[in-house]
């Protein structure tokens, strides 16, 4: 492979900001100099942000062009491809591919299985060299359902599973204690009347009363057989911090309150927030703000959640909000490439993977110019 340099660049160091070049060398990074020298046969960036590849560990968008309609099926293979080149514009590098494993396959609100076939034909186009972007798998595992145990049995350690959420949904705790809010979208969703919604309801509490505990046991020991990261979902007490830790988990997936965040502080579990509740000033689910964890010094990591291109926004408007650039973009590089165990990625420096973009911004706003994965140039 013919050695790459990207010259005359700002380049977003791990802690610093500096002008310089940096030369990228069968698909590793091999040198970084400062100043602004433009080498023969160098790319001029013009100043341009060279910053490491975005690190997306909690994203919907799969699912969201598997089904871009209600009932609309579309072919799988078309939509990996389509959404793995989506990822690489907006500047995502490494993705986990949130599946949701545990349905609920009876009633009128259910929803059937589908992880096990589509990870399969996910690593399938991967082993084909089809997908221009690392992608590993982000298993949901929603503990209020029927049948987690089952599905979760179907993936092993050769799956590339990374991460494993506890997700419980139950209504009248963590998001959704405002069962308001849950009544607009599932009766919505599903033509539900009230007492339809009712009956919905009652079903999922018991169902987590017989269930729950089991699944969740299950889902710990599953994450541990895969050498998966257990992350938690949702938050809202102390009390579900407490319980985290002692799964030992080390990841908290948008904690809902103060509360909750400071408690995962206290130990030692990463934060991650949404970056459209940080964009969109606040939760659509009336939860607490990204901007308030961000000024209070208790956000981590960001995730695109359902708004790939929201990624690079959000790094770049805390980049502002702290008037640090290099502390706003390693919530979408280095720290969580740190919280899913991948330490030769998200950091510019030599030795690691050359998964690098290029973004200009265009009156505030960010845009990707190029992506680089491994060298490659890709997007």
């Amino acid at each position: 492979m013919t050695d790459t340099i990207l010259a005359n660049a700002t380049l977003i160091l791990p802690g610093e900001v500096v002008q310089g070049a940096v030369r990228l060398s069968d698909g590793h990074i091999a040198q970084i100099d400062q100043g602004r020298t433009v080498p023969a046969g160098a790319i001029d960036c013009g100043g341009d942000m060279i910053m490491p590849g975005l690190i997306e560990l909690h994203t919907d968008n799969l699912e969201r062009h598997i089904q871009p309609r209600p009932k609309v099926d579309w072919p799988h293979a078309s939509a990996i491809i389509a959404h793995d080149a989506e990822l690489a514009g907006v500047g995502i590098t490494t993705v986990f591919d949130a599946m949701r494993v545990g349905s609920i396959p009876s009633g009128k609100g259910r929803y059937l299985a589908y992880a096990r076939g589509l990870a399969s034909e996910l690593l399938d186009l991967r082993a084909r060299d089809a997908l221009r972007i690392s992608h590993f798998l982000h298993l949901r595992a929603e503990v209020c359902s029927e049948t987690l145990v089952q599905e979760m049995a179907e993936f092993g350690p050769e799956d590339r599973v990374g991460i494993v959420s506890l997700m419980d949904h139950t209504p009248g705790q963590r998001q959704f204690r405002d069962i308001s809010k849950l009544k607009a979208y599932v009766m919505g969703k599903n033509n539900l009347t009230e007492d339809e919604f009712a009956a919905h309801v009652a079903n999922l509490k018991e169902m987590r009363d017989r269930l729950g505990d089991r699944h969740e046991a299950a889902a710990v020991a599953e994450a541990r057989r895969y050498g998966a990261i257990l992350a938690s979902h949702d938050d809202t007490t102390g009390a579900h911090v407490d319980v985290s830790a002692a799964h030992g988990i080390r990841l908290a997936e948008f904690p809902t309150t103060v509360e909750a965040a400071q408690a995962c502080r206290a130990h030692g579990i990463a934060v991650m927030m949404g970056a459209p509740n940080l964009i969109r000033g606040g939760s659509h689910s009336g939860n607490v703000a990204a901007a308030t964890l961000a000024e209070m010094d208790l956000l981590d990591i960001v995730s695109s959640d359902y708004v790939p291109s929201a990624l690079l926004m959000a790094a770049v408007m805390l980049g502002d909000l702290w008037d640090d650039m290099a502390r706003g973009i390693a919530t979408v590089t280095r720290a969580p490439a740190d919280a899913s165990g991948l330490p030769d990625r998200g950091r510019i420096e030599p030795g690691a993977r050359a998964d690098l973009i290029r973004v200009a911004r265009i009156d505030g706003t960010p845009m990707v110019r190029e992506t680089w994965v491994q060298g490659r140039r890709v997007a």
